[in-house]
């Protein structure tokens, strides 16, 4: 590798380099202690240096230098891990360099001609590879150094890396840590001890930092079962965010395939660089805190002061500019920030040079202004661009009419800062509050109805609209603690559509997406898939006290909604307790609002919940478990298993509350959902524990638990709430709760922000990123151990020999998805399939991992035996082998008796395993020979992408699954009965040679080759003399003959095999009708065959080869062999 010249003064520093070639202008060096000669006490210290010092002198053993006759000084130009590597370097150099320095006159030319030369071809290496890295030479030697010490295959991205030191016990070992795109590596060298660690991102259960006696800060690893602390990192928390990232973006794209796919940026696993990472986590931070679509990043950041009319002062915060929004949040702990859609800017005015400020001004006669914007010009340029309003020739007209009616403004505003109403405007009233929002069609307020339920009520809008005229209305609306306290007390009935939509950032999908939704809703009109299926059979159950979803209009409107969603959103389609969400929410905002509402809460506010595993609630659940542990002690010391709170609180994270508190109380926690999001949820969950406290820590058991909670559920009360009593969930028949005391949702919304309002969203995120590792494990492990538990009934495995193959199994259906971007074993796994097809292998996946572990090591991966096997215990002929199917192959080879090893061997000489001549791998091609299987498609196993796959799971929202086709297929596992030698077909001349040579490749490299050979050869000849007698002895025999020998074995071979000789035999006979010389050709085109027993019976005379095969298999070593080998296996291809 070529390096940036860099000056040695000392030749031969400590004498640690030894000269291997010179000449006028060059050296070639090797490192004391590598190479001939190499080791004892210097090569141990040497050793240990190369790995603690960050020098160029660790990078590789081998090394050239630079030098002038006249001069002292040296430059290091070129280093390399292999001498190979290093005289290819001097070779080149010799023949390109050596001539033209010759033409100089002084030292200090050729001196810059050579390090000019050297940086042209280090910059043109780099040009595709390390043009995104910070520091493209140091991160060449880190390079090098992680491809030496790893043996990772070429495609493997290094991120970035860090100085420092592992825990083994208490001893640290100083190393340095690399963490690439699939991996965490880390390497130490000290005094001939070395330490290699390589841990791939999704086999981490728990990512943390953490703090004891011995380690004041140290980042904690637990994969495997085996905890590693990594401690003495100079940037600990950026080292930690970077793996938290890593770990995040492994997880999302093997495991979690559904929001991975919504991140385009990260799509690349061979494009991630710490640059990216960092990227990506500030947009993702931004999008949430501003709740903005997934498709906005977050290009320029700001600092600057902006005008808080309703508070008559500047105050400081950053402004984030994204492809689509102007944002600004305040720094001063005000709780300020504002979102402006570029749809809505009208112009950007430059108003004062002075205090570089400028003024955005906005439809509806709104402006806001900043100032002591670093860069204000340009950010004035920039946002004119993006909202399309530059000054060009043919918009001049309008474009200084808008100037105009902008500096009037910005002069009144100047005048007369106090008029607040002109700054934030009123809402437009053409976007009045929707009247077809179900809630104001079967409950229409009465404006004339004086009750103190709807005075309060009236109060409550008096509130809100005097804060509108402060704060402004509308999508650049200021949000502040003003605006949380008005929540926090309840939001009035007509207001709570506008106000979700506003909060949730529902209003601006809808803005970008016009006629979005009836497009959808025509398109899935009349679709019939198993989303629509559930939907159909809970449409009734939602809500079904309300009025509204008591007739067909509610119904309808619901079926619509849902449906439409499962249309766009085919992975998650539907999942039970959207249905009660949607009606929620169609109860207080129109159709479009509700269905972009349920857009918003299932893709981005509440990620990962609607879908068959619930990923999302179930970290949440151990988010919430955190929670009480910090917040709740004497619970914790009562209930040490919190696991019951997760089971109970399920329903709480899915519905909102929704299906355990009334509606009219319920409808409040939604108002705080859409502010707060879920740390909302999990403030109320905390109080709500905190309110039983006294109760849960007496009772006895789980079930007196579930009562309390359900009771006091049940007494939760909405005293404000204008709503009849038809419209609100009655207690009838309610007993308990009238004895119980009622508690008012408003004072227990309160009381939960008052307590726990202290919890930060930064750190219930950082907690979400931390559990889901664990909970997503955890969900894999579970699937492990029912595959186990299915196949451990079947096969000789015990159970931890089948733990260690399905590892390996798993980890080979991911080694080809690590460097890939769209590899089919990846794109075809579905977590919501049978545990056995979750992960399965294709031909070239398979035929790697079999051969590694296949005992008699007869079947590299590229041998044709490899196709035949795979086809032979590919049961449904789909070009996937799952587990349980390749357990079956392995445990028949391991521990199977003489007779099954050597019907596994036969039936791979048989159709659908082998399909005859010619045998040339290319030829191959993964047929059905069955009559039933004729319609799969002839797939060649080596012209696929990789993996040959004919069935492909259904997407949830659109293909309806075959339930028929499962039943069936179920039924014919059920029925099968037990396969005897007795059925198995006839082997012809061909298979029976290709018999043979699977024979001798099998015996290849045994100690008792030589006699296994003979073994072989004398069965052969022995079963042909038996069929040539055979032959013989029917040939006088008419094929109408009945009468066999009762002596002659061969005779009786024979005419067993008359009724299937059909491929032997192309001509028909004719009674009395063929001369001799007919009868004479027919007998040289007829194939000889052998039954299973022949061949059984005639191997079981050797002796030499019975042993062979009932020698038992050291299954833990050749575990443990594969697990080494199969990471090394990818990098050398």
């Amino acid at each position: 590798m070529w390096l940036k010249p860099d000056e040695i003064l000392l030749k031969n520093a400590f004498k640690l380099w030894v000269t291997e070639d010179d000449n006028e202008y060059f050296v070639l060096q090797r490192r004391r202690g590598y190479g001939d000669g190499g080791g004892g006490l210097t090569g141990l210290l040497v050793g240990t240096l190369d790995t603690v010092l960050d020098s160029t002198s660790k990078v590789a053993p081998y090394r050239i230098l630079h030098h002038t006759p006249d001069s002292q000084v040296y430059w290091s130009i070129a280093c390399g891990v292999t001498k190979e590597e290093i005289v290819q370097h001097w070779e080149w150099l010799q023949q390109n360099i050596m001539r033209t320095l010759s033409v100089f006159d002084s030292s200090e030319d050729i001196t810059s001609f050579v390090q000019g030369k050297i940086r042209g071809l280090i910059a043109e290496e780099g040009k595709t590879s390390l043009v995104l890295e910070e520091d493209p030479e140091k991160f060449r030697e880190a390079l090098l150094r992680f491809e030496k010490w790893f043996e990772l295959p070429p495609k493997e991205k290094l991120v970035t890396y860090y100085s420092c030191s592992y825990w083994r016990g208490k001893v640290p070992c100083q190393g340095w840590l690399y963490l690439s795109t699939n991996f965490l590596c880390f390497y130490s060298y000290l005094l001939g001890a070395e330490v290699k660690l390589i841990i791939s991102w999704d086999e981490i259960w728990r990512l943390e930092k953490t703090s004891n006696v011995i380690l004041t800060e140290s980042i904690h690893v637990l994969a495997h079962g085996e905890d590693h602390y990594f401690s003495m990192l100079m940037h600990l928390n950026e080292t930690f965010v970077i793996m938290e990232q890593l770990a995040d973006y492994s997880v999302k794209r093997l495991f979690d395939k559904e929001s991975f796919q919504r991140e385009p940026a990260l799509s690349d696993p061979l494009q991630i660089t710490k640059r990216g990472l960092e990227a990506h986590a500030k947009s993702e931070q931004f999008r949430t805190f501003f709740r903005l679509p997934k498709e906005e990043n977050l290009l320029e950041v700001h600092e600057s002061f902006l005008w808080v009319p309703f508070s008559h002062f500047n105050t400081l915060g950053k402004i984030c500019l994204s492809e689509n929004y102007l944002c600004f949040a305040s720094q001063d702990g005000s709780q300020c920030h504002v979102i402006i859609p570029m749809r809505e800017v009208i112009n950007v005015e430059k108003s004062d040079a002075s205090s570089r400020a400028l003024t955005v001004c906005m439809r509806g006669k709104r402006a806001l202004r900043f100032s002591e914007v670093r860069g204000y010009q340009l950010l004035a340029n920039t946002i004119r661009s993006r909202c399309g309003i530059s000054a060009s020739p043919q918009h001049s007209a309008s474009s200084e009419a808008i100037r105009g009616e902008c500096q009037s403004l910005i002069n009144h505003f100047e005048d007369n800062p106090e008029d607040v109403t002109l700054m934030v405007g009123q809402k437009d009233s053409s976007k009045a509050v929707s009247t077809e929002a179900l809630m104001t069609v079967f409950h229409p307020q009465d404006v004339e109805n004086l009750e103190p339920k709807m005075l309060k009520e009236k109060m409550k809008e008096q509130s809100w609209n005097i804060h509108f005229s402060e704060y402004g209305r509308g999508t650049s609306m200021f949000f502040t603690r003003k605006t949380r306290d008005l929540i926090v007390r309840g939001v009035p009935e007509a207001l709570r559509g506008e106000l979700w939509m506003l909060f949730s950032g529902a209003v601006n999908d809808m803005a970008t997406h016009p006629g979005y939704y009836s497009d959808l809703v025509e398109q899935s009109l009349g679709t019939s898939t198993l989303a629509t299926d559930e939907i159909e059979r809970d449409l009734h159950r939602s809500l079904p006290e309300h009025p509204a979803f008591q007739s067909d209009t509610g119904i309808s409107a619901l079926r619509r909604v849902l449906t439409a969603y499962a249309y766009r959103n085919p992975k998650i389609g539907y999942c039970q307790a959207m249905n009660i969400l949607t009606s929620v929410l169609l109860l207080y905002a129109k159709e479009e609002e509700a269905f972009w509402l349920l857009v918003a809460v299932c893709e981005r506010m509440l990620p990962d919940y609607f879908n068959r595993r619930i990923i999302g609630a179930l970290v949440d659940q151990a988010v919430f478990e955190d929670l009480i542990r910090e917040n709740l002690p004497q619970l914790v010391e009562h209930m040490t298993d919190l696991s019951f709170f997760s089971s109970v609180s399920l329903s709480w994270f899915l519905t909102l509350f929704i299906s355990v508190l009334p509606i009219e109380s319920a409808v409040n926690v939604v108002d705080c959902f859409f502010y707060d999001g879920i740390k909302a949820i999990l403030q109320l969950g905390l109080a709500v524990l905190d309110y039983n406290l006294g109760a849960l820590i007496s009772c006895q058991d789980d079930a007196e638990a579930v009562t309390i909670l359900n009771k006091f559920f049940d007494s939760v009360t909405n005293k404000d709430s204008p709503l009849p009593s038809t419209v609100q969930q009655a207690s009838v028949g309610n007993n308990d709760r009238a004895s119980h005391l009622k508690v008012d949702i408003s004072e227990l919304i309160r009381e939960a922000y008052e307590k726990y309002g202290n919890i930060r969203t930064e750190e219930v995120e950082s907690s979400r990123k931390r559990n889901k590792l664990h909970v997503i494990q955890t969900l894999e492990d579970t699937t492990k151990q029912n595959v186990i538990r299915v196949v451990t009934q079947e096969v000789q495995f015990s159970a931890s020999h089948l733990d260690s193959l399905y590892n390996l199994f798993k980890r080979q259906h991911f080694l080809c998805c690590y460097w890939t971007m769209k590899s089919p074993a990846l794109l075809h796994h579905d977590p919501s399939l049978a545990y056995l097809e979750q992960y399965q292998l294709g031909f070239q996946q398979f035929s790697t991992l079999f051969s590694l572990l296949e005992p008699w090591a007869f079947c590299n991966s590229k041998s044709p035996l490899s196709l035949w096997v795979f086809r032979l215990i590919d049961e449904n002929q789909d070009g996937l082998v799952n587990f349980k199917e390749f357990c079956f192959a392995l445990d028949t080879l391991y521990s199977g008796s003489f007779t099954n090893k050597l019907k596994f061997l036969f039936k791979l000489h048989l159709p659908p395993a082998f399909t005859g001549s010619p045998l040339h791998l290319k030829e191959q091609r993964i047929i059905p020979v069955a009559e039933d299987s004729s319609h799969l498609s002839r797939l060649s196993a080596f012209d696929l992408p990789e993996d040959g796959v004919i069935k492909k799971s259904p997407e949830r929202g659109r293909g309806k699954v075959d339930l028929q086709a499962y039943l069936k297929q179920w039924q014919n596992e059920i029925l099968r009965k037990e396969e005897t030698i007795k059925d198995l077909p006839r082997i012809n001349q061909t298979q029976f040679i290709q018999f043979s040579k699977t024979l001798y490749n099998i015996f290849h490299g045994d100690p008792e080759e030589e006699s296994l050979y003979r073994a072989v050869a004398h069965v052969t000849s022995l079963l042909l003399r038996m069929e040539e007698v055979g032959r013989r002895l029917q040939e006088p025999s008419s094929p109408s003959e009945s009468t066999k020998s009762a002596d002659t074995a061969g005779a009786a071979e024979e005419e067993e095999e008359e009724p299937s000789a059909g491929e032997a035999s192309t001509t028909p006979e004719s009674s009395g009708s063929r001369n001799s010389q007919d009868a004479g050709a027919d007998l040289t085109e007829m194939q000889w065959s052998f039954s299973f027993e022949q061949v059984l019976a005639s191997l079981l005379n050797e002796p030499t080869i019975v042993r062979f095969f009932e020698r038992p298999v050291d299954v833990h070593t050749k575990l443990g062999q594969a697990r080494v080998a199969q990471l090394k296996l990818k990098a050398n291809k």
